[in-house]
């Protein structure tokens, strides 16, 4: 992506992390909910690829080749999610689903602006005027929108019965399958996005 490497490597280290516990959050998850972090581990990784300087770094040749593949996988990533929104419409999470399915899209578009535009500059990407372009600015909106929606929902409302410290000795299921980690994962995959977006 377009700006300083040190937010691009920082951007990298936050979905690689993200991408990683959705990983380890599909160990031993049931058939549904195992999908669903596998989908989410391969946004992780695939933006933490993406967020990287180094594929952007070399020559026009190679910067072109790399948004092409980027846009490869996160094309195949939105056939995948396409196919689960149109299949599974009747599940009690439809809105995740469609918000898998635009992320993904997003991540589509943002190869195909990085392929279609100057090597080092996204002026091919802005307006005439030099304002933002609508998709970028609606992308943007609805990103940052997400991530205040969803943070503001994993915000504690107060010490539940039983939260003190002898329900702390007992059994505590591993850290990745807790509750509160999927959405937290999907905040940082939203934050990534956002910035990834203001880098284009």
């Amino acid at each position: 992506m377009h700006g300083p490497h040190t937010v691009g490597w920082l951007l990298t280290a936050l979905c690689a992390v993200t991408g990683i516990t959705c990983l380890l959050r599909a160990r031993g998850a049931g058939p549904g909910r195992r999908s669903e972090a596998g989908g989410e581990a391969a946004m992780g990784l695939g933006m933490a690829a993406m967020a990287a300087p180094a594929p952007w770094s070399g020559t026009p040749a190679g910067h072109t080749m790399s948004g092409w593949v980027f846009g490869a996988l996160f094309g195949a990533m939105l056939v995948r999610e396409l196919r689960l929104t149109a299949t599974e419409r009747h599940t009690a999470a439809p809105g995740r689903h469609l918000h898998h399915l635009l992320g993904s899209a997003a991540m589509v578009y943002m190869s195909l602006a990085m392929t279609l535009g100057p090597p080092g500059g996204a002026a091919a990407h802005h307006s005439a005027a030099g304002g933002l372009p609508p998709v970028t600015g609606m992308l943007l909106v609805y990103f940052a929108g997400y991530v205040l929606w969803t943070g503001t929902r994993l915000m504690p409302a107060g010490a539940a019965p039983g939260s003190g410290p002898a329900a702390q000795r007992t059994a505590v299921p591993p850290v990745a399958r807790q509750a509160g980690v999927a959405a937290g994962c999907r905040v940082a995959m939203g934050t990534g996005m956002f910035a990834m977006l203001l880098a284009l």
